[in-house]
């Protein structure tokens, strides 16, 4: 929110008048008369800027206002640049003069002037106008335009390509490919800005050309790259790096722009090869390989690809830099900015590579020796792990083709990197970001991506809220009949996992004492060779290992101080969201055997969970819901697992511990212990599951609760009372026992208050319930069809059935209805 001071500025600005607007212009024109401008004036364009922003209608200047506001985009003072800028691009531009602010009436072109001409294009038309306009500036001689003119031109194309990529027309791509070219592969080999070679003598006569040296320091034998270096550079090697940096966002769109398809232009670049037999011939751009520097090794063996068309000898071209780029990041830099840049530019460069190789699978047999021999020289050093992700991408489009195995990659790429590098955020996100991009290429061609889950997540485990998104897309490709058990346990020891990760770190440093003096005794823990087993498994690198630990609940006491562990607290904030996808995808992957598993499993560990209430809570809500989904959608499952169900639910303990879980459970067994949902429930059946519910009801309406429990919720007393109620219709032996239970519980609550309900609202509402369905009772037959409807009451469809009279009455009152 804006402070009262600014909200007052923006109200006072909205709220001018028309005439002292006009006169604020005219006071703006004379200041910019002026040959120096002061305070006054920069303070003038300041409010300028703020009264044409501030109202949602675009005003349009006075000419002459607007005509001194261009000339100050040419102004030696960057900061007048800005505010000319900022202030033309909030104004309309006057008629007739609509994209006219070309060089001659602007100067030279700069990044503030570009602002103002993208802003000021209205249609498709205006970008290609001005596309056509920048162009011919590019081929003109550089002694002809403007000093500064083309460093600006490519980043206002680059722009121009991402979000209008169409204006540029078949004429546009052909001369900026060649440009491109001669850019990238002809740049000057000999230092600029008057480089001198030294001496006592040393004068504008005896200075003679210094070549560009490498990051080592040695003189360059080959092209220009963005990795050489010089005392100064020249107008064409600033021209080479602009080049390299939008390369690959050219590659990557101008198939695109050539044509209308894209998806018929996908297929074509799948099919292209550079066939030297389908040459053209060039006279723009018909230079020697040798022209204008040292033969280079790397191209050597394509001395024909002059002959090729202007496209294709951009690929050739690119290829060409992107392996001396290879070739130079192998050379010991002097300074460390200088060896992140090599790994920028390899970055870079194996992106280039893999993109020209998709476009030309021909050059994938070229490629693949210098990128496998890149890959074998960086993998033992994971400083380089984000040089090697492109690797890995360049690995999965093409090892197929190229028959390359890349068991390796994926070695380092789901195991080294998560499991050393977690705590990278640089690299997570990239990771991911991977993962994200390929996720169909991974699940097809990648065993190890679903059996290295327990490995990616650490990345969550680590930092939640920075890759919770990524893996909410990610995780439903991880689920797997042969996952889904253990991913399942993963995902409740995710809070564990995440304290485990900062005991991991902490232990390589010095021993980290807390305030008191007393050291942690959970990193005590982690050291000891006694423990080490439940650690290391929760740092496992594959699935298969087994399901969960054996000794949860000492792995949880262990760990009972990392519960207000920050990292600890926002990881098991993002368990319950990801539970709820995992069982989303479950449902519609797994069969009945597994789901069954999953309840038992769901029933085990809604009392194994970290010592976290509000994480507790949570968990047990979702297990709650999707409880209920399994049985609705599979309802023998209720059956299947009546064992496990009857046990959970005729234990007092959990109506105090586990409120939610519990009465769902509950509710599951009086809803669908039934024949009517599996013939295989016997009456037997019915009568065991009473008769411990029974129980359960008779126990904790008898006693007050036990000491530091609250009492049993109301929910609770009335879903058991109602799924002893159900149980009873269905074997009518049992209905007395239900209604002597449900007299007696109405003769209880006469006397007032009773222990084991505190709320007199609440006990009005249990007897209420109760007494409804001592009526239900006395009538079996009305009970039965009440409290267990069949199913074509509980899901009609009346208006399909023939065999009923509904279809013929909607017909009759469709015709009254209906005029004629």
């Amino acid at each position: 929110m804006y402070s009262h001071g600014s909200e007052s500025l923006i109200k006072q600005a909205r709220e001018i008048q028309e005439p002292e607007l006009q006169k604020f212009y005219s006071r703006l024109v004379k200041l910019l008369q002026g040959k120096e401008f002061g305070h006054e004036t920069i303070d003038s364009l300041q409010r300028l800027h703020l009264i044409l922003s501030a109202t949602k209608y675009t005003r349009t200047l006075p000419a002459e206002l607007q005509k001194r506001l261009l000339s100050l985009l040419s102004s030696p003072a960057e900061q007048l640049q800005v505010l000319g800028s900022a202030v033309l691009r909030e104004t309309l531009p006057l008629p007739g003069q609509e994209l006219h602010c070309n060089q001659e009436n602007m100067g030279p072109l700069n990044t503030h002037t570009a602002a103002l001409l993208l802003s000021q294009a209205g249609s498709r038309a205006d970008l290609s106008s001005l596309c056509a306009q920048l162009l011919r500036g590019l081929e003109s001689r550089q002694s002809e335009g403007p000093a500064h003119s083309l460093a600006h031109t490519l980043p206002i194309l680059n722009t121009i390509l991402t979000h209008s990529p169409e204006c540029l027309t078949e004429d546009h791509l052909t001369l900026l490919s060649k440009k491109l070219v001669d850019w990238l592969r002809y740049a000057s080999i000999t230092q600029g800005g008057g480089a001198s070679s030294g001496g006592f003598f040393t004068g504008p006569r005896s200075r003679q050309p210094v070549p560009i040296a490498e990051l080592d320091g040695t003189v360059s034998g080959d092209f220009f790259t963005v990795l050489c270096v010089g005392q100064g550079f020249t107008e064409d090697q600033w021209m080479n790096v602009y080049s390299f940096s939008m390369l690959r966002h050219w590659l990557l769109t101008y198939h695109s722009v050539s044509s209308g398809s894209t998806a018929a232009d996908t297929a074509n670049r799948l099919q292209l090869s550079l066939s030297l037999s389908h040459s053209h011939s060039f006279s723009n751009d018909d230079r020697s390989e040798v022209d204008g520097s040292v033969v280079s090794m790397v191209s050597a063996t394509s001395s024909s690809s002059r002959l090729l068309p202007p496209k294709e000898r951009l690929r050739e071209k690119a290829f060409q830099y992107c392996l001396r780029l290879i070739e130079q990041s192998d050379r010991k830099a002097h300074k460390r900015t200088d060896t992140e840049l090599q790994k920028a530019c390899l970055v870079e460069a194996v992106c280039i590579l893999d993109c020209v190789c998709v476009e030309d699978a021909s050059l994938v047999y070229r490629t693949f020796p210098c990128v496998k021999a890149l890959f074998g020289r960086l993998s033992s050093d994971l400083t380089f792990a984000r040089v090697l992700l492109p690797i890995a991408q360049f690995y999965l489009n093409h090892g197929e083709m190229a028959a390359v195995d890349c068991e390796s990659v994926w070695k380092l790429v789901f195991g080294q990197f998560p499991a050393e590098l977690f705590n990278d955020p640089f690299l997570a996100h990239e990771l991911l970001r991977f993962l994200r991009l390929n996720l169909e290429s991974l699940q097809l061609r990648v065993p190890q991506y679903t059996r290295s889950f327990p490995n990616l997540l650490k990345f969550l485990a680590w930092d939640s809220p920075a890759v919770v998104d990524d893996f909410v897309d990610l995780l439903p490709s991880l689920v797997t009949a042969e996952t889904a058990v253990e991913l399942f346990h993963t995902l409740l020891d995710l809070p564990c996992l995440s304290a485990t990760l900062v005991l991991q770190l902490r232990s390589t440093c010095s021993p980290i004492s807390e305030s008191g003096g007393r050291g942690l005794l959970s990193l005590d823990a982690f050291r000891s060779p006694s423990f080490r087993g439940l650690f290391l498994f929760l740092l496992r690198a594959e699935a298969g290992s087994g399901d969960t630990i054996d000794r949860l609940s000492t792995l949880h006491e262990l760990l009972a101080e990392a519960v207000d562990w920050q990292r600890v607290v926002q990881c098991a904030q993002t368990v319950p969201v990801l539970l709820h996808i995992f069982f989303n995808t479950v449902v519609t992957a797994a069969d009945e055997k597994l789901l069954a598993h999953l309840i038992l499993a769901m029933l085990e560990r809604s009392s194994l969970l970290l010592n976290l209430p509000t994480y507790i809570k949570e968990i047990h809500r979702v297990f709650s819901c999707h409880l209920l989904r399994l049985c609705k959608l599979h309802p023998s499952l209720v059956v299947d697992q009546s064992h496990e169900l009857l046990e959970f639910a005729g234990t007092t303990a959990n109506v105090y511990s586990k409120e939610e879980i519990y009465t769902h459970v509950v509710w599951v067994l009086g809803e669908y212990l039934s024949v009517s949902c599996d013939s295989r429930c016997s009456v037997r059946l019915i009568t065991s599951c009473f008769e411990a519910l029974e129980a359960v009801l008779f126990e904790i309406t008898s006693s007050a609760p036990p000491p530091g429990a609250a009492c049993p919720a109301p929910r609770v007393v009335t879903t058991l009372m109602s799924a002893l109620a159900k149980l009873a219709s269905r074997s009518h032996d049992l209905i007395p026992r239900v209604s002597l239970f449900l007299s007696k519980l109405r003769t209880v609550t006469r006397g007032g208050s009773v222990a084991w309900c505190s709320d007199e609202e609440d006990l009005i509402a249990i007897v209420t319930r109760g007494e409804e369905l001592w009526s239900l009772l006395k009538t079996p037959g009305v009970a039965q069809s009440v409290l267990t409807p069949p199913q074509h009451v509980t899901t009609p469809q009346w208006h399909r059935d023939t065999n009923v009279s509904m279809p013929l009455q909607l017909r009759t009152l469709t015709s009254l209805t209906h005029s004629q």
